[in-house]
């Protein structure tokens, strides 16, 4: 009865935990260039004296969906998605480099150019900086080129290129930012394969429909664990009745 009650607790605690990690996937379906955590349940012998006979649930996230978004067009000229495999770099708000999928960029007032969540994109030389210009291109390599105000056509010039970078999945890890770092820390150097596509953005590659019924799932689960607690809980009592009398 013991371990029917362990098991039962481990159950529903690790479920809740299952939850919580499905709930930010649906909460981030909508998030341009978001990557949907992965998780699983494992079941593991508990360690200690006596005979292993007991085995509890746990679950973990197993690391992050690889899979591209889809494509959406924009028509916008700061607004770009990676093709295939890569990352863009930017800077995080601990002063250090780090990299993202999302591609809507802007320019703010002072010139600088950000991504969606406020943090600089980083070129060959650190923070790419925008003079005022009356039109601006980023090619399909990175390299911004701008026509500076008041000027024409024939006065183009180019005022940086976003870095770019790429490697195996298993040399990124997620932060509780949602940016991606290098395993080891390092920075990583710019990947001249990596292509960028203007006027789209990437979409979250998050299945909601999946996810949200994955959700129902996971309240199931959790229901049955909490039924099972407190059969088990009526079984202690009924037995402790039994012994008085």
């Amino acid at each position: 009865m013991d371990r029917f009650l362990y098991v039962a607790m481990t159950g529903a605690k690790e479920t809740l935990r299952a939850q919580t990690a499905n709930s930010h996937n649906l909460a981030n379906a909508s998030t341009t260039g978001f990557r949907a955590d992965m998780s699983a349940f494992q079941s593991r012998e508990v360690v200690g004296s006596g005979y292993a006979s007991r085995v509890y649930a746990t679950n973990g996230t197993t690391g992050w969906d690889s899979t591209v978004g889809a494509q959406m067009s924009t028509g916008r000229d700061l607004d770009v998605a990676i093709q295939g495999d890569g990352f863009i770099a930017v800077q995080a708000r601990d002063g250090r480099e780090a990299y993202t999928r999302a591609g809507d960029l802007r320019v703010d007032p002072n010139g600088q150019l950000l991504n969606g969540a406020g943090l600089p994109v980083l070129g060959d030389g650190g923070p790419i900086s925008v003079p005022p210009n009356s039109s601006i291109v980023i090619a399909a390599d990175g390299t911004i080129s701008i026509v500076p105000l008041g000027q024409g056509p024939e006065t183009t010039a180019t005022v940086g290129r976003i870095k770019l970078v790429n490697g195996p999945r298993e040399q990124f890890v997620r932060g509780e930012d949602g940016l991606f770092r290098s395993r080891d820390g390092a920075d990583l150097p710019a990947d001249a394969g990596v292509r960028i596509a203007s006027g789209v953005l990437e979409s979250s590659n998050v299945n909601a429909a999946e996810a949200m019924v994955n959700m129902i799932e996971l309240a199931r689960n959790f229901e049955l664990q909490v039924k099972a607690i407190r059969t088990a809980e009526d079984n202690a009592a009924t037995a402790a009745q039994l012994l008085r009398t």
